[in-house]
């Protein structure tokens, strides 16, 4: 394309002057200055409207710059706080409406209070979660719209550096993000609660603390553990629903095993029977039976069906109440029995302990030997 086709006339064209910076001069651009958004100040140019002021008065100014923008912050803060009023009291309208509902731990004779204080329990932790969720989402958007509405600050760089910035949190706290989740669904599920007695393969105990993180478990021996929610792949929760007290009494040999069955039987009734245990028993004392026959004992198990987590004070008294049981009976619990050789040893004689086990005619034998000698 030539100068004229370009509008230079030829005849402005000095001649010491190269063609190509006049190009060059003509195809440079001046940049654009950076836009800005304007913030709104609807209330502002009312009253400046309404009073007739000078909008570019040093009292306009004020009302633009100070008064509104603090109008607007104020306004935006009280309905995030309504708003959130709002979805608290929808929140524990229906954690009334569902403690009401008939829990599935109910009998005839009404609700059982065990149950019924778990599932509150549960309710309120899944009502707090839910709030918290939400109360952060509500002022985050408080927030972004203070920043776009009162200050007139571009959201879209910024919402993309947020989106940015929470990939890299996300790839970087990935343990974080799934100890959350699995204690969500730990708490959805009820698979453990504070006070349950559980067992997550590394440590047995009781659960102290639970929370969307972490859960605090302090074991017999007074240790306090603390497990991420998202490592615990399998628990086993031994205070759910109801347990079961196994108690394992060995009888000798020569014992009547029948008789042994019901006298323990008759033990565990007397106990089940007392006020102070009248409501730990879930069901009557059964005899499995025979469970093993060991080399010192013939192993009878007695089985409870007890309330959650009383089964071990259940079983230590049991055991004691079923021991008297059996020596008033004058039934033998046996003891590991052993035969000892004892030899004495002086310079004409030398009793030698036989290497292997004898029978009696040999003992006997042994002994004659001796006393003839």
């Amino acid at each position: 394309m030539g100068l004229e086709e370009r509008g230079i006339p030829l005849s402005v064209i000095d001649e010491d002057v190269s063609p190509l910076s006049i190009l060059a001069q003509t195809t440079t651009t001046v940049p654009a200055e950076p836009e800005f958004l304007e913030p709104s100040r609807p209330i502002s140019d009312y009253l400046i409207d309404v009073l007739g002021l000078d909008p570019d008065g040093t009292m306009a100014g004020f009302l633009s710059t100070v008064v509104e923008p603090l109008i607007q912050i104020t306004l935006i803060i009280l309905a995030a706080w309504l708003v959130l009023r709002l979805v608290r009291r929808l929140t524990r309208r229906f954690i009334a409406r569902a403690k009401r509902r008939e829990p599935s731990g109910a009998t005839d004779e009404g609700p059982d209070p065990f149950w019924a204080s778990r599932r509150n329990k549960r309710l309120e932790a899944l009502s707090a979660v839910l709030y918290s969720i939400l109360a952060l989402v509500v002022w985050s958007a408080a927030f972004l719209v203070i920043l776009a509405t009162t200050f007139g600050v571009d959201l879209t760089p910024f919402l993309a550096g947020a989106g940015i910035i929470g990939i890299a949190l996300g790839f970087g706290a990935q343990d974080l993000i799934k100890d959350f989740v699995s204690g969500v669904f730990m708490l959805i599920e009820d698979q453990y609660g504070v006070g349950d007695v559980i067992d997550v393969g590394d440590a047995v105990g009781v659960v102290e603390q639970v929370s969307l993180r972490t859960t605090k478990l302090r074991d017999v021996n007074g240790t306090l553990w603390h497990f991420p929610n998202g490592e615990l792949r399998h628990v086993g929760n031994m205070s759910q629903d109801w347990s079961r007290a196994l108690v394992d009494i060995g009888v000798g040999y020569g014992s009547d095993i029948d008789e042994a069955a019901e006298v323990m039987r008759l033990a565990a009734e007397d106990m089940a029977g007392e006020k102070e245990y009248r409501g730990l028993f879930l069901a009557p004392p059964e005899i499995w039976g025979v469970e093993s026959m060991g080399p010192d004992a013939v192993v009878i198990r007695l089985v409870i069906k007890t309330v959650p987590g009383e089964q071990a004070a259940i079983t230590r008294e049991l055991r004691r109440r079923v021991k008297l049981a059996l020596d008033r009976a004058g039934i033998e619990m046996p003891f590991s029995q052993r035969k000892m050789w004892m030899g004495t040893e002086t310079q004409d004689e030398r009793v030698i302990t036989p290497p292997h086990p004898t029978t009696p005619s040999e003992d006997k034998a042994i002994l004659e030997d001796g006393d003839e000698g």
